[in-house]
């Protein structure tokens, strides 16, 4: 249809689709409002107002394209921005105003946050392991989740789906940490003027309850001769088979041994030393490694002494191998859910208990906070009577493995809690 074919005015639907450019773009009185129905030489078509501008000036201000903006929904804006005008404010100017406000909005994402956080994660100090933790959550669980979205469109509904989805895998140590860092992570936000509300602050009100933790999955003395030997065919990487191996032998939580570091190893004393940043009563541990752990590590640094780490992961997220590796080693040798890292440390207190070994020995060798003023006050680390016990411990499992006698057994007896 020719504009000039037009005989009706305001404008009716049929006509606007049917307007035809012509060789310079063009602009149609719509009929009500100062509104204009604007046509380009190449078909486009858009709304524009006619407006006189606070100065006095007149000027054009766009109102959007059509269809996208209907007849009907152009009329709105255009009083909308009469409205604007009246009350002297310049309806380009304020919507510039808006566009940049929401161009900040989604500039602000919960990623832009994230990183902000982080890095004062790092600034803090805190320890690598920690760091190590916060990075696989963010990588694995938060960002994939919230990180695109901008903070201010983000809902109650996106992080209690992100908490649910933890939840559902049974991993709710996992979740309560997620539900921590995301409500620090939009708290920092809020702070800096990067969004104004927190839609995670009461994550913690439907948070699904963890089953009742039983004891980790571990072996009793009966069962420990059949699993030692099929250690020793263990067809493990030798890095995860000696954490393992180093895990069974000193009786540390999976965690420690992962983490354990070059720099704390003096293989001529048989000592490790882990440093309080990475103990949970931030003092440092002192571990007797037996003869077996030490003559494992030796063949150990041929292999990674140029790393940091005892135990260094092939992957770039996380330095060291995974936690779930030693657990993966007991796996394939047929123990699966049947022996844990962590259970590793029931079986030995268990045994050591059970010969009667002092309590104070074994509290002191497992890291076991003691309660009350007794955890307090007591600074024995009772390291030589330690070094005995381990020792007595990587020689019992020995004989375990190779056939323990009647005879070997009462020698064992023998040397508990000797001086």
């Amino acid at each position: 249809m020719k504009r000039s074919e037009i005989k009706r005015r305001p404008l009716a639907d049929t006509v606007l689709a049917s307007l035809e450019p012509e060789e310079k773009e063009y602009r149609e009185n719509y009929g009500i409002d100062r509104l204009y129905f604007v046509v380009s030489s190449t078909g486009r078509k858009r709304w524009e107002l006619r407006f006189k501008k606070p100065n006095g000036i007149w000027g054009w201000h766009g109102l959007g394209a059509y269809p996208d903006v209907t007849a009907k929904k152009a009329r709105e804006k255009a009083q909308e921005a009469q409205r604007l005008n009246a009350e002297g404010v310049d309806p380009i100017t304020h919507k510039a105003t808006l566009k940049a406000s929401r161009d900040a909005a989604e500039a602000n994402t919960f990623k832009a946050a994230a990183d902000l956080w982080l890095d004062k994660k790092i600034k803090d100090g805190r320890a690598e392991k920690t760091l190590a933790g916060i990075k696989g959550a963010l990588t694995n669980d938060i960002l994939p989740a919230l990180g695109s979205k901008p903070l201010s469109r983000i809902t109650r509904a996106d992080c209690a789906n992100l908490q649910a989805s933890i939840e559902s895998r049974g991993a709710h140590n996992t979740a309560e940490k997620v539900r921590v860092w995301v409500n620090q992570i939009f708290g920092l936000a809020i702070g800096k003027g990067m969004t104004e509300n927190n839609p995670a602050s009461n994550l913690i009100d439907i948070a699904e309850k963890a089953p009742e933790e039983s004891q980790y999955p571990h072996l009793l003395e009966s069962e420990l001769p059949e699993f030692l030997r099929a250690m020793a065919e263990s067809r493990s990487g030798t890095i995860v088979r000696t954490a393992a191996w180093l895990t069974l032998l000193t009786a540390s939580r999976p965690g420690m041994t992962r983490w354990a570091e070059w720099t704390e190893v003096d293989l001529d004393a048989g000592l490790w030393t882990v440093p309080g940043v990475k103990m949970k009563m931030r003092r440092d541990h002192i571990v007797p490694l037996p003869t077996q752990a030490v003559e494992l590590i030796r063949d150990l640094h041929r292999l990674t002494g140029r790393s940091r780490y005892l135990f260094p992961s092939s992957g770039e997220k996380v330095p060291v191998i995974s936690d779930a590796s030693i657990n993966k080693c007991f796996a394939l040798i047929g123990y699966k859910g049947r022996m844990t890292g962590h259970g590793s440390r029931h079986t030995c207190e268990t045994l050591l208990s059970e010969f009667g070994w002092d309590e104070n020995w074994r509290d002191m060798h497992l890291a076991h906070k003691k309660a009350g003023l007794k955890g307090v006050y007591d600074k024995a680390i009772y390291l030589p009577q330690r070094q005995k016990m381990v020792q007595w411990y990587a020689d019992y499992l020995d004989a375990l493995r190779d056939g323990m006698t009647e005879a070997q057994r009462n020698q064992f007896k023998a040397k508990v809690n000797a001086e």
